[in-house]
């Protein structure tokens, strides 16, 4: 296995990892999110169907069935972890998942097409 397969996969299984936490957290504690939510100003009815999507991007990034279902899910991501951190920011929280997740998401999705496809012989 290539270095950049392997940097591809410790990159994707803690991108799917990290939002499959999220969204664990989201429906298993629902009040704590909510009040989360509150606290940022955000509305509390997207909580579950946030989770929800969470939990289908990272079955899209994880079999890569849809390039064009993969290319919504990565920047579903993306533009979650940028918002989230930005709203933590301006709530004057700490950001420090960010620093992890969106580097994490860049890597697994610009390594993810050549790491992924299939090396046809000639």
């Amino acid at each position: 296995m290539s270095i950049k397969k392997i940097i591809y996969w410790i990159a994707t299984l803690g991108v799917c990892g990290i939002f499959l936490f999220s969204a664990a957290m989201y429906f298993t504690k629902y009040d704590m999110v909510k009040s989360f939510f509150e606290a940022l100003n955000h509305p509390t009815y997207i909580v579950y169907p946030l989770a929800t999507l969470k939990v289908f991007g990272v079955i899209m990034i994880l079999l890569r069935k849809s390039s064009w279902l993969t290319e919504w899910a990565y920047a579903g991501f993306f533009f979650n972890a940028v918002l989230a951190s930005a709203a933590h920011y301006n709530a004057g929280h700490e950001i420090g998942l960010s620093f992890i997740v969106i580097p994490l998401i860049l890597i697994s999705y610009f390594l993810g097409k050549s790491a992924r496809s299939k090396k046809v012989n000639n």
